[in-house]
């Protein structure tokens, strides 16, 4: 299933064609994809090149180590991630800058690192649904964490199924129209709230 964004202007055909599905396939992700997907996340961008991503893999294919990742998210994400043939649980190292100091932007990196992973999906014609809503404390005990490695979100990682094969109750989230606030909300120059003056052009709704 393709969902592309109503851009008001061309972007790269890989950014418009990124969206996180509610129900996928239950086709298995090919191993050669796994391992593209995540040497894309490698070569992230990362504040003083600390790379601090790490991400738990599992695979539906392999019941239990998936059943102990799915049992980490929050019941609404486990009621759908379940049919995903991967998920991914992201977590941020406590690595340091030069001279032992803590990096403040490690969950940004993470997000680089993710963001890497995501465009890399959709020119495989996958599809990434990222998450925020995990237990943190069943990943820690799940895992056994150490101390400075911090759980920060989860990935379903699979193909979409379309609109006929996606079952009532997710449906309407699988087909709603995409949308996002207009960049005078989200792009400001000179004082808090207003538009930068680039802008003036903007398409109106």
């Amino acid at each position: 299933m393709r969902k592309p964004a109503p851009t008001d202007r061309p972007i790269h055909p890989l950014l418009a064609e990124r969206w996180s599905p509610y129900a996928f396939t239950g086709e298995d992700v090919d191993e050669a994809d796994l391992l593209a997907l995540f040497e894309a996340a490698r070569w992230a961008a990362s504040s003083y090149n600390a790379q601090p991503w790490r991400f738990i893999l599992a695979r539906r294919r392999e019941p239990g180590a998936f059943e102990r990742a799915l049992s980490c998210l929050v019941p609404f994400n486990q009621s759908w991630a379940r049919h995903a043939p991967v998920l991914a649980l992201g977590l941020v190292h406590g690595g340091s800058a030069a001279g032992g100091s803590p990096i403040p932007v490690a969950a940004h990196d993470l997000g680089l690192a993710a963001a890497s992973l995501t465009v890399e999906a959709t020119h495989r014609g996958l599809a990434v649904h990222q998450m925020s809503g995990i237990a943190a404390d069943r990943i820690r005990g799940a895992y056994a964490l150490p101390e400075d490695v911090l759980p920060v979100t989860a990935l379903a990682i699979g193909y979409a199924a379309a609109p006929e094969a996606t079952p009532e109750e997710w449906r309407e989230r699988q087909v709603r129209p995409r949308e996002r606030r207009r960049l005078a909300e989200l792009v400001f120059e000179e004082r808090w709230g207003e538009p930068a003056a680039f802008l003036a052009g903007e398409p109106e709704d």
